[in-house]
């Protein structure tokens, strides 16, 4: 190992280690472990000692993070691989920062719970990851009111999309940053074991009069719905169509900077470069389909779930709403064979003619289901945000029937 790597490892500690939150109050005569939540982060330094304060806290909590890391990515290679992994040395200073903040030898390892230093670090190595989990943290702050829940679920996001958008997410280059993403969650939701045990009990802390299993199954539903909606919509109008129209102009166009100036169309037949076209776009999209379903199906599956809860209250908005959700969830489950049969079909019909016309009809198929699954996922969010509203406003339920 390289000494420059290990001295990092150990000067990101001590920085992460730095209790600002606990000296803060300290400096106001409070012992913060023994008010509040007992905890030394922003959240609880915002509570006891104001706004201004648990801000102040949460930037340096935050910079505690980010600052080490943006200075490992850029130093040299020989020390960035000096752990004998590559970029291990960024990963390292990263996990030495957050679990200096956890666990502070200044404290006698007594920390905060690591949010704010594992925000900072995450958003250095991997922001779009992060982009995505600051996202639900907010939507589910602003719907439960709870810190600790946005950040529970907040984190479990930035795993699921580190998979989600990482081509191989453990590639021997991309492996360490995985683990860290994994250990982060992992260690931050076991910080926060009191939290969603008061979570589970209905006694956390949070603003309004909803219970906190109301208020945790419309967050999940919401949530839920909002990403089926968001990536069917993004994926289905946004991105495929784009994608296949530009792959027939590179093939029109060949050759071009678009194919290194390579004439991939030399002496092609139109029929045949549109073939062509058709097999380079179907080979970018085809890689994202599994994935694509595999989170629909998870979406339906927990918007299906948490719509139950609310039959019991009655009205046929509840009713009409888990009936949506049920229906998405079928088309989700019908859906992912027939797409697989038609990228079965796509590649066979260059070579089987029979199969052409299999294709057009099985894919007309497939793009049918997925536009009705979108729409009725609009249909779903339209509906949770109605409820939400008239919940707010206090609003009887039996008014809505």
């Amino acid at each position: 190992m390289n000494v420059w790597a290990l001295a990092s490892l150990l000067v990101a500690y001590l920085i992460g280690a730095i209790p600002v939150g606990y000296w803060v109050a300290k400096l106001k005569g409070i012992d913060i472990f023994k008010v509040g939540s007992g905890n030394i982060g922003a959240t609880n330094v915002g509570r006891v000692l104001g706004r201004k304060w648990g801000f102040f806290v949460f930037l340096f909590d935050f910079a505690k993070g980010a600052i080490p890391t943006a200075i490992a990515l850029n130093f040299p290679a020989k020390i960035r691989d000096g752990l004998g992994i590559p970029e291990g040395v960024p990963v390292g200073v990263a996990l030495m920062c957050f679990l200096g903040h956890l666990f502070p030898i200044y404290l006698k390892f007594r920390g905060g719970k690591g949010a704010a230093t594992g925000v900072g670090t995450v958003l250095i190595l991997m922001p779009w990851p992060t982009l995505f989990a600051v996202l639900v943290f907010l939507i589910t702050l602003i719907s439960s009111r709870m810190v600790s829940l946005g950040s529970v679920l907040g984190v479990v996001t930035l795993s699921v999309a580190r998979l989600l958008l990482t081509a191989d997410p453990f590639a021997e280059s991309e492996l360490a940053l995985t683990l860290f993403c994994f250990a982060g969650t992992g260690l931050l939701v076991w910080k926060h074991r009191a939290n969603l045990k008061r979570i589970w009990n209905g006694t956390e802390n949070c603003i309004g009069a909803e219970t906190m299993g109301e208020s945790l199954t419309k967050v999940l539903h919401v949530l839920a719905v909002g990403l089926w909606a968001g990536s069917g919509l993004m994926f289905n109008f946004l991105a495929a169509p784009p994608i296949f129209t530009s792959f027939k102009e590179v093939v029109a166009g060949s050759p071009s900077d678009r194919t290194a100036y390579v004439d991939i169309a030399a002496g092609l037949s139109e029929e045949k470069k549109a073939q062509l076209a058709s097999a380079l776009a179907g080979s970018a999209v085809g890689p994202i389909f599994p994935r694509f379903f595999a989170l629909h199906t998870i979406c339906t599956v927990v918007a299906t779930l948490t719509a139950i809860r609310f039959i019991k209250q009655g009205g046929r908005i509840h009713r009409m709403r888990l009936c949506l959700c049920i229906v998405g969830l079928i088309l989700v489950i019908v859906g992912s064979p027939i797409s697989a049969k038609v990228s079965e079909l796509r590649l066979e019909r260059f070579t089987n003619p029979e199969a052409v016309d299999a294709f057009a009809s099985w894919h007309l198929l497939s793009l049918g289901l997925s536009s009705i699954s979108v729409l009725i996922s609009f249909v779903v969010l339209a509906l949770a945000g109605f409820l939400t509203c008239q919940a707010s406003a206090g609003a009887p339920e039996k008014s809505l029937s």
